[in-house]
């Protein structure tokens, strides 16, 4: 079984309406749709995790969005927030879901609307499907291939955990030689390659140990576990 990491791009009007608003509002990064009921029906049901602050910006746009029947909001101690939205889905949007089912692919969990603009997803299926995946994207959309290889949920949800600031907050560490043993970097030195303050690098590296240990701890102590007799 394969995947393919994939990134999307269109042109702002295309875009869902909340989507545009993560682009043209600052503090906030992405939104991750983490579940979804009846996807592709008249009203969809989604679960969406916000990297953003605060949440009542986004409450507003929401409440002068045409495309949300109802929606609730949870906040998180990491000034993030959890979403639960029944939405009525755009042309695009049900075009995208339909080229889903006919390229014989399952998307997998998180699907990212960031802030640059782009839709980035993975896909996964059977090997000559994930070829053919670009295929079948809507026209108007462009798609950009970040990653084709041996599916491993394991691996690829521990990297969605993190936002793409952590994301890079890490890959700066790793390249630094922050984790090296002895260690080689400082938060100084991931600050230079973020163009940031040591004290925000410092809070975005805190921020992805603690997302990747708890993902770690969730995966191998659950019940049967040997780490958890």
């Amino acid at each position: 079984m394969k995947y393919v990491r994939l990134s999307l791009s269109m042109a702002p009007a295309k875009r869902h309406p909340m989507h545009q608003f993560v682009v043209e509002t600052d503090g906030y990064d992405a939104s991750y749709l983490l579940r979804g009921n009846e996807v592709g029906a008249d009203v969809q049901t989604l679960l969406f995790h916000v990297d953003g602050w605060p949440p009542d910006p986004y409450r507003a746009a929401l409440e002068a969005t045409d495309e949300v029947a109802e929606y609730a909001i949870s906040t998180c101690p990491d000034e993030t927030f959890y979403l639960y939205v029944r939405d009525r889905p755009s042309d695009v949007g049900a075009g995208l879901v339909d080229a889903m089912r006919r390229s014989r692919l399952c998307p997998a969990s998180p699907v990212g609307y960031h802030a640059d603009g782009t839709v980035r997803l993975t896909l996964v299926g059977p090997g000559e499907a994930v070829q053919a995946a670009t295929e079948s994207v809507p026209t108007g959309i462009s798609v950009d291939v970040l990653s084709v290889g041996e599916y491993d949920s394991r691996r690829l949800d521990t990297a969605a955990a993190l936002t793409d600031r952590q994301f890079a907050a890490v890959a700066a560490a790793v390249d630094c030689g922050y984790y090296d043993d002895p260690r080689a970097g400082t938060t100084a030195d991931v600050a230079d390659r973020l163009d940031c303050s040591p004290g925000t690098a410092a809070e975005h590296l805190r921020k992805a140990e603690a997302r990747v240990m708890a993902r770690l701890v969730d995966e191998y102590s659950g019940p049967g576990s040997a780490r958890n007799p």
